[in-house]
């Protein structure tokens, strides 16, 4: 149900499958999000792999239950046959990204991890796969982005429209976003019955933005939200809208790379 536009405002300034391979791991796409079973400080769980996040977290409830008592600390990552030690973890409470889901979300991996390695995404059958650059498979493009870092997170450009207003600019590419476009608050307002406040990541509702143009595709009248976003991008495109493609995120090359799905 279509409950409000999302329109711009003026801005005066501008666990492993027995079949995965080392590096690989199957994964499920569940409430727009990719997740993944991992092991992070010794909390073995389902993580939200999120190439949006800068820095990788456990949820406070998880590392409190396992004894962990410190917000920052140094600790082992394992995940899709990789064993990483000594990782720079930050502990938080993630209550409004996890609360929609069934079973308890142990933390959220982010590009600080993901970043120094070749990242292949696949939604359906759900497949993540992380190598070093030397070990990545060929990898078929049909458009091919410059991928960018912005205070760590992924970015690519993209263009928005709300029929009257356009723009475009680096987007956070976040395959932990629920949303096929988030926008900052200062670039949107919320026309109709929504408040922004439920526009925000966690809230149940969406909002409709007119249209986006992401890899040379058009979406027309596309799922969107708000989020706040802390560095120098308009917005955030999510893991609903990467889901049209078979992704690679080849860090090492600052490459995004897209093949048809399936």
């Amino acid at each position: 149900m279509k409950l409000s536009a999302l329109a711009f405002a003026v801005v005066a300034a501008q666990g492993l499958a027995s079949s995965a391979r080392a590096g690989e791991v199957a994964c499920w796409y569940e409430q727009g999000v990719l997740i993944a079973p991992a092991s992070v400080a010794g909390v073995a769980g389902d993580y939200i792999l999120d190439t949006g996040s800068p820095a990788t977290q456990l949820h406070e409830t998880m590392a409190q239950g396992a004894g962990i008592a410190q917000t920052s600390l140094a600790g082992e990552v394992r995940l899709a046959g990789l064993t990483l030690p000594a990782r720079p973890l930050a502990v938080a409470n993630l209550d409004s990204r996890t609360w929609l889901f069934p079973t308890p979300i142990a933390g959220v991996i982010g590009a600080d991890i993901l970043g120094d390695y070749v990242v292949d995404v696949s939604f359906a059958p759900c497949r993540v796969s992380i190598r070093p650059a030397r070990e990545a498979p060929p990898f078929t493009a049909r458009t091919t982005l410059r991928l960018g870092r912005l205070d760590g997170a992924a970015t690519a450009f993209a263009a928005v429209s709300d029929g009257p207003r356009a723009f475009g600019g680096p987007f956070v590419v976040a395959t932990g976003a629920d949303a096929s476009v988030r926008l900052d608050p200062a670039f949107a307002r919320v026309e109709g019955k929504a408040k922004p406040l439920d526009l925000l990541p966690g809230g149940e509702r969406r909002a409709e933005l007119r249209a986006a143009s992401f890899a040379g595709v058009l979406f027309e009248n596309v799922d969107a939200g708000l989020a706040p976003v802390d560095i120098a991008a308009a917005g955030v495109i999510g893991a609903p809208m990467l889901a049209h493609w078979r992704v690679r995120f080849d860090f090492p090359r600052r490459r995004l790379l897209l093949a048809p799905a399936g």
